[in-house]
């Protein structure tokens, strides 16, 4: 019952947010909760998704497996006492449309990170797609409120360091749960510290002791939680959340990787902004 309703949530919900970017002391903590939070949630719907991958993944390598579920039930009691009480009033209060498009704005905002990742990667076509996104949802779009890229045959294709690496041959290493971080390997974990560091937006304006670098990390931190709610909820239903938290991350992470060598179709961008609706035969949303 868990996977099918994870699978429909996911078809329902996903496709769209971005992980914040930029370094600096404790708003760098807030910046990787948010992307802990989504990788949490969002490849716990993963692992209901069926993929080569899905009956014969990646064997686990949880030598810290002690830690690392103790650091799993902190995290999601964190999230029930602080972070979730924050979103359902952001849900409560704001309508639909209006968290899309913030979710537009947001990913948008990572586009040039994307586009970093694509070049290191040498994937330079996909690197001037993603620059195109970019320049045209900045301006045609509004600052990214709509995704007119994506009307124009340039869908988004993200991008991230951790991918990178395994580009270029790492492996992932073990796998560590750490509170308000989410689910990591090695690998992913300094990927995931470099795409912080090195964010094109962030140093751009100054880092995120600036005050569009704190407003941007608390609106990205809500809007994550806010796109994955039901993910959350599905992941109650599990038998393991843990071991499906676990799996599921080491499962999409590989097929990400593959995805970048090429040992694989494309994946979806899970962490892609929401489609724009099709007027003419779209159903409203709730």
């Amino acid at each position: 019952m868990a996977p099918m309703r994870s699978r429909s949530i996911r078809l329902r919900d996903r496709h769209q947010s971005a992980r914040p970017q930029g370094f600096r002391r404790h708003l760098a903590v807030g910046a990787l909760a948010a992307a802990g939070l989504l990788a949490a949630a969002s490849n716990a719907q993963a692992q209901a998704e069926p993929a080569p991958l899905a009956s014969a993944g990646p064997a686990a390598n949880d030598p810290l497996e002690g830690f690392n579920r103790a650091s799993f039930k902190l995290g999601m009691g964190l999230d029930r006492a602080l972070l979730a009480p924050i979103t359902h009033g952001y849900m409560a209060v704001t309508p639909r449309v209006v968290r899309d498009r913030v979710s537009l704005v947001i990913y948008n905002m990572g586009e040039p990170n994307t586009v970093m990742n694509q070049v290191l990667q040498g994937k330079p076509r996909q690197a001037v797609r993603s620059s195109t996104r970019f320049v045209v949802n900045s301006t045609v779009g509004v600052a990214g409120l709509f995704d007119v890229a994506a009307k124009m045959g340039l869908p988004p294709r993200g991008a991230d360091f951790g991918q990178t690496f395994g580009r270029w041959g790492a492996g992932p290493g073990a796998y560590i749960y750490v509170p308000l971080m989410g689910p990591l390997n090695v690998r992913d974990g300094v990927g995931r510290a470099l795409d912080i560091v090195t964010d094109p937006v962030s140093l751009f304006v100054g880092g995120l002791d600036t005050d569009f670098g704190r407003a941007r990390t608390a609106i990205t931190v809500v809007d994550l939680r806010a796109t994955t709610d039901s993910a959350y909820e599905a992941l109650k239903d599990a038998s393991d959340p843990y071991v499906t938290t676990r799996s599921a991350y080491a499962q999409y992470r590989e097929a990400f990787v593959r995805e970048a060598t090429g040992e694989s179709e494309a994946l979806p961008d899970f962490d892609a902004p929401p489609s724009e609706p099709n007027t003419s035969s779209a159903t409203p949303n709730p």
